[in-house]
This record gives structure tokens, C-alpha cells and sequence, in this order.
């Protein structure tokens, strides 16, 4: 059986404007199962507008949301507009559109679906109100990974963190080819869903329900 690849979250508090080039609030660093650093997430922040956009409209809030490599280069750009409930972010790599992450409506779950360029659904992510810190990610109706708010076992003893957030998913061609789009929805999920239920341990871009 092959083993499920993982991408976990931490957020940090310093780091220099010279990595990306803006001004940035949220920071993170982006770390495989064994704690070496594959990358960074920041959201863009800076200037009176988006300090009050964050404390007004909370997750509804016009967002800029840059995904970058460990040297620092730009790896995928997301565009999330103002909505109130039907959050979505438009992703884009060397200026062409990969696709987007769209929260729809449910009555029993908390739904997303993740598109391809031309808008077709091509994953499903839904969690149920009785397993809030965890969301199923599907294809063609078959699990085939998770996003999840707090891991337990060997990971907590490894991050000091009690909140480690991340992707877990089965490495397919299907899922290794949309990998940004995977990461853009565990970023968006994080957004929307726990912002304001953050404990002590800080996920990734503060989001919350």
C-alpha cells in the first residue's frame, strides 16, 4: 500500500518582506511529514483597506493568497473576491488560470469543490457538523485524501503546535497534477472555516465559521 503524502501548515511570525516582495500578515511555512520545509503561504497584506477588510468582513474578505516554493519563487497566485457566504478562489500559475475552490450549498455538510480551468468539478471536499477538523476529500466518489485541522500521534510529538493543519492525499497522477489546486482549497478551508476557532496554536491564514 502506498503511503499518503502530506503537507502541514505552521504559521510564523517573522519573516522578512524580501522573500516576496510585499507586505504580508499571514505567514506560513509549508513542511512534509518528517518537518523539512517544501515552501510558504502568505496571505497579502498591508494598508488601511485590508487591515478593516479583515476585521469588518472577517473570512468574506477580499484576499490575495500566494503560494511560493522554499527559495522564495512564486509557484501559484489565488484571487479570492468578496462574497459573504459562497467563498471561492480562482487560482493561477504563470498567468494562466488552473482552476478554482468553490464552498457550495449544503444542508447537512460543509461543502467545496475544487474546478479545473474550464470550471467542471473535479474533486469534492465535505465535512460533516459532527467531525468539524476534518474534511474528505473525493474523486469519482472514492476517498482519496483529507484535510484536517489537528493530528495526533507521532505529528504532535513532532510539531510543538497542538494545531498542525494540513493535506493528507493518495500520491495519483490525477491528484500530483492538481497539487496547487489541493493546496489552495486546504488554504481556503482554513480561511472560511476556523479563523475565529484557533486555540493556541495558530493554523494556517486564521479562518473560521
Amino acid at each position: 500500500m502506498v503511503m499518503r503524502r502530506r503537507i502541514l501548515v505552521h504559521q510564523i511570525k517573522e519573516w522578512g518582506e524580501i522573500l516576496v516582495g510585499f507586505e504580508s500578515r499571514n505567514r506560513y511555512e509549508l513542511k512534509d511529514e518528517a518537518g523539512n520545509l517544501i515552501g510558504y503561504a502568505a496571505e497579502e497584506g498591508g494598508g488601511l483597506g485590508r487591515a478593516l477588510g479583515r476585521q469588518v468582513f472577517g473570512s468574506g474578505r477580499k484576499a490575495v493568497l500566494h503560494v511560493l516554493d522554499a527559495d522564495g519563487k512564486e509557484v501559484a497566485r489565488g484571487d479570492k473576491p468578496f462574497t459573504w457566504f459562497f467563498h471561492r478562489v480562482e487560482v493561477f500559475a504563470d498567468g494562466r488560470k488552473l482552476g478554482a475552490i468553490q464552498r457550495r450549498f449544503s444542508w447537512v455538510h460543509r461543502r467545496f469543490t475544487v474546478e479545473n480551468k474550464d470550471g467542471a468539478e473535479l474533486f469534492s471536499l465535505d465535512s460533516p457538523w459532527l467531525r468539524m477538523w476534518t474534511f474528505t476529500l473525493r474523486f469519482r466518489g472514492q476517498e482519496v485524501g483529507v484535510i484536517k485541522k489537528q493530528w495526533g500521534g507521532l505529528l504532535k510529538e513532532m510539531f510543538t503546535d497542538a494545531d498542525v493543519f494540513g493535506l493528507e492525499y493518495d500520491p495519483t497522477p490525477e491528484l500530483e497534477a492538481v497539487r496547487p489546486l489541493l493546496i489552495f482549497a486546504t488554504l481556503l478551508v482554513d480561511l472560511v472555516c476556523f479563523e475565529n476557532n484557533q486555540g493556541g496554536g495558530g493554523g494556517l491564514l486564521l479562518g473560521g465559521e
